[in-house]
């Protein structure tokens, strides 16, 4: 089923293929558990080995995202070369800031988003995906993944403040509103 469809540039630029976001089945959860093996070894590379620690997300956390339709894979129509949460709110962990969200809009939680390193404009393509559906967006990261700070603020996500995970860890949070619901607030 094909959902979504833009360009994807692979490390080794190839012509003629598209990125496509399709629920996550479960015949992809061995290359899942790959992309996400790899995202954690990225983000240990580069100064933050403590948000993703383990084996996080398990195994069973991603059956249990891939049940609920909210893992999203990325692919080029024949392999997956990214995945990401998109689960409507209220999400519990956005409850409580130490700052303040733009809106109390109706709003999208964008989560777990990591790519297979040989691809790029994974993040992107998230983004362009939730951004369709949604008017409003929020996504929150690690003090220390300066790389994902980094693309967050690229895609037009404010700084909010700083929210806490249900295990009491400090995430950096953002929010995206459209562009319309910003002017009907200001």
């Amino acid at each position: 089923m094909k959902i979504f469809q833009k360009p994807l540039r692979a490390a080794a630029e190839t012509k003629g293929e598209y990125a496509m976001i399709r629920p996550a089945v479960s015949t992809d959860l061995d290359t899942l558990e790959g992309i996400y093996r790899s995202a954690r070894e990225f983000m240990h590379r580069s100064g933050n080995p403590s948000q993703w620690t383990g084996n996080y997300p398990s195994r069973e956390i991603l059956l249990e995202d891939i049940a609920s339709g909210a893992l999203c894979a990325v692919t080029d129509g024949k392999s997956v070369h990214g995945a990401f949460v998109l689960k409507p709110g209220p999400d519990p962990t956005y409850a409580v800031i130490d700052g303040a969200w733009q809106s109390d809009a109706p709003y999208a939680a964008i989560h777990r988003v990591a790519g297979d390193g040989l691809t790029r404009g994974v993040f992107h393509e998230c983004v362009e995906y939730a951004k369709a559906r949604w008017a409003s967006l929020r996504i929150d990261t690690h003090r220390d993944n300066l790389p994902m700070q980094r693309h967050i603020l690229r895609e037009g996500f404010v700084y909010c403040g700083v929210i806490r995970t249900r295990d009491g860890t400090e995430r950096l949070a953002y929010q995206w509103d459209a562009p319309y619901r910003r002017e009907k607030q200001a």
